[in-house]
């Protein structure tokens, strides 16, 4: 019988397979979640939903399949305003536990 090894990951992906800055891969790619259900939600064909952001369809492609790496989060940040999100950025003090700070994306 053969043996397996589980590791408990750290809750971010991206930390866990080494991607540089791990926190803003995780932000970037929760804002995406979003602005995606919110396309699939209005139930707009990705001809209508880069009419709506100002983008061209492929790139609206990429956003559907991950592919971020040309949308910094400002991009991100507007494209969820144009789909009538409010977007709210707060900064707080990290616990002294920590040396940095962390990048966090929550819904209401």
């Amino acid at each position: 019988m053969s043996t397996h090894h589980v590791e408990k990951g750290s809750g971010n992906i991206f930390a866990d397979l080494g991607i540089t800055e791990p926190e803003t891969a995780l932000a970037k790619a929760e804002l995406a979640f979003r602005i995606n259900a919110q396309i699939e939600e209005r139930a707009l064909k990705q001809t209508e939903a880069a009419a709506l952001l100002g983008i061209d369809q492929a790139k609206v492609s990429a956003l559907k399949r991950g592919k971020l790496t040309g949308f910094p989060m400002e991009r991100l940040f507007r494209f969820l305003t144009l789909l009538g999100s409010d977007v709210r950025i707060v900064v707080r003090k990290a616990p002294v536990t920590r040396k940095e700070g962390r990048i966090h994306v929550s819904a209401s």
